[in-house]
Parts: C-alpha cells; structure tokens; sequence
C-alpha cells in the first residue's frame, strides 16, 4: 500500500518562492509509479502541474514552465516541486500523486491529502 503525504504550503507573496514536499512510503519498488503534483483551485478542475517518472523525465504544465521544478529522491522517497515566481493565480490546494505504470499497480493512483498554497500580498 502506497501513502502519501504532502508538506511545504503556505502563504507566500507574489514573486515568493515556496517548495513543496511529499513523502511516499509503503512500497519499495519507486520504479513502479511516475509521481506528479496536481493542483486545484477554488471552483475549478484538478489539473496536472508537473509530472516525473523513476528515471527523472518530467513534464510541465505551460503555465509552470520555466518556474516550477519537479524532483525526486528514491532512495529517500521523496518528490519535491519548487515553485518560484509565484503568481495569485498559482493559488491551489496541491496534492502529491503516485501512478502505477508497471503491472500489477498499473492504472493505479494514490493521493496526499493536499497542502494549501496561497500567492497574495
């Protein structure tokens, strides 16, 4: 069983930089799960922010690109996304995602219960 658990959130100022981290544990094979940080804003759809799969490749969405970076730490089964120049509309809860991609976890998805990140003066 795989558990998530976010930290890091937070009130920030615009152009602040906040970094976010999850801790996944339950599992010792990381090789099985891309893990992502999704967010959602108040009255909007969940949406993808950044995405890294065990090898290291990631993927942005375009409005995080080239200020947000995802990272990971197998060893320490951590994922972490740094956010810099933060903007108002950045303001989100975010939630740590773990996607299976090997079988049998394939099409699986466990959850963080997210973390509040606010971007306002």
């Amino acid at each position: 069983q795989v558990q998530l658990v976010e930290s890091g959130g937070g009130l920030v100022q615009p152009g602040g930089s906040l970094r976010l981290s999850c801790t996944f544990s339950g599992s010792i094979f990381s090789a099985y799960y891309a893990m992502g940080w999704y967010r959602q804003a108040s009255g909007k759809q969940r949406e993808l922010v950044a995405a890294i799969t065990s090898s290291g490749s990631t993927n942005y969405a375009d409005s995080v690109k080239g200020r947000f970076t995802i990272s990971r730490d197998n060893a320490k089964n951590m994922v972490y996304l740094q956010m810099n120049s933060l903007k108002p509309e950045d303001t989100a809860v975010y939630y740590c995602n773990a996607k299976g991609v090997i079988i049998p976890v394939a099409g699986t998805n466990y959850w963080g219960q997210g973390t509040q990140v606010t971007v306002s003066s």
